[in-house]
């Protein structure tokens, strides 16, 4: 169990926004600020991410295991939770292990069944395992600011807006020297993990009619298909599904006015 660092904004009903691999609570921070009117926004860091501690093991269960102890500090009830990628798939593995804390669930771009559902499923993680050896290569006592770390990573990761997204992980401790708040190692250990789903005799037996489910996804994003549609729908009547047009996986990043009138839509419904 890790006591996760978080920031807090607003007043209201309280929503906790659970961030994606590589992220952190820093990325959703201009959506935080436009829903804080309306809500008590919690950013928490998951762990080994952003000033979270860094821990051995990186599953599911242990991140939901770290959201219980995160609600219960905050002595937080009935909450709204809002998670993008792997974030959401914590969310949604929270929602089912402690049914009586959570009012609504917002799922960003990710399916509640395992990636080995998904003919997807090779390629994501072989990029998986390409972005965490790339960050691996960079000699970090080297560096002397992020311009250099850039040039380093741009053979090995093409896509700018990638590399400027990761890079925010790349920060100086107190001797100047850089380093990476992402525990690389463990992460690149666990990626399969992080492909699997919620447990088996969830999938084929839970239903939770008492959470108004909203999914969000990306018409141009792989992470749900057809068929994980359906696993949303048998576990969760109550969802409904948005799709945002021309969005990929990081639709919040490419379309905040709209993704954030959607969830706002959905809070105050």
């Amino acid at each position: 169990m890790a006591q996760l660092y978080y920031q807090k904004l607003g007043q209201g009903h309280p929503l906790i926004i659970l961030h994606g691999l590589y992220g952190s609570g820093d990325n959703w921070l201009s959506i935080a600020r436009n829903l804080a009117g309306i809500c008590e926004v919690y950013l928490p860091d998951q762990r080994n991410h952003g000033r979270s501690p860094h821990l051995a093991t990186h599953d599911y269960p242990s991140l939901a295991y770290d959201l219980k102890e995160f609600v219960d500090r905050m002595e937080l009830r009935n909450a709204i939770l809002l998670g993008h990628s792997m974030g959401g798939k914590t969310a949604m593995w929270f929602a089912t292990e402690y049914p009586g804390i959570v009012s609504k669930l917002i799922v960003v771009d990710v399916s509640p069944a395992s990636y080995s559902f998904n003919s997807s499923a090779p390629a994501h993680y072989s990029v998986h395992q390409e972005i965490i050896s790339a960050l691996q290569s960079v000699d970090l006592l080297q560096i002397k600011n992020m311009g250099e770390a850039d040039r380093l990573l741009q053979p090995l990761l093409p896509e700018k807006r990638l590399r400027q997204f990761l890079l925010k992980n790349l920060v100086k401790n107190e001797y100047g020297v850089y380093h990476w708040r992402l525990n690389l190692k463990v992460l690149k250990q666990y990626i399969p993990q992080l492909a699997e789903g919620l447990p088996p005799e969830t999938l084929a037996h839970g239903s939770f009619r008492q959470f108004p489910l909203l999914l969000i996804r990306g018409s141009n994003s792989d992470y749900v298909g057809k068929k994980d549609l359906q696993v949303f729908h048998s576990l969760f009547p109550l969802s409904q599904i948005v799709t945002i047009k021309n969005g990929s996986h990081w639709l919040h990043a490419e379309f905040p006015d709209r993704f954030t009138r959607i969830v706002r839509k959905f809070i105050l419904g």
